[in-house]
């Protein structure tokens, strides 16, 4: 076995060097691709984003602001990036100027903003 450090004159003029770096060259662009096809993969698990009819819009304000009065815990769910998502919260403010719900995480410190356009439900939690 070698070490593969040959003194010059050993070696044959005649021997190819061979093509170095570039036989890696194709393997440069793997972490591209494979962030490719996690992006494509991604985008065909998304939604578009629901229409909801006018009638389920009034049904939905009209809890959002029984829950509002009533300082009861709510549990929204909310369309963002294409999936949807729900986040329990006690209802801070309806903020009408701005069209958004801020709210307090439930069970932590933690506050969040909701848009009112990406408000899919409202469910009302039980009171602990």
């Amino acid at each position: 076995m070698h070490d593969g450090n040959y003194p010059s004159e050993n070696l044959r003029e005649d021997m190819p060097e061979g093509r170095g770096m570039v036989k890696w060259a194709p393997f440069a662009t793997m972490p591209e691709q494979f962030e490719n096809v996690s992006r494509l993969m991604s985008d065909q698990t998304k939604i578009k984003r629901p229409e909801l009819s006018d009638d389920r819009l009034v049904e939905i304000e009209q809890t959002l602001k029984y829950a509002a009065e009533e300082k009861l815990p709510i549990r929204v769910a909310y369309y963002y990036d294409g999936g949807r998502f729900n986040v329990s919260l006690h209802i801070i403010k309806i903020d009408q100027w701005s069209m958004v719900l801020i709210g307090q995480i439930y069970g932590t410190e933690d506050f969040t903003f909701v848009p009112f356009m990406d408000i899919l439900d409202i469910f009302i939690l039980p009171k602990s």
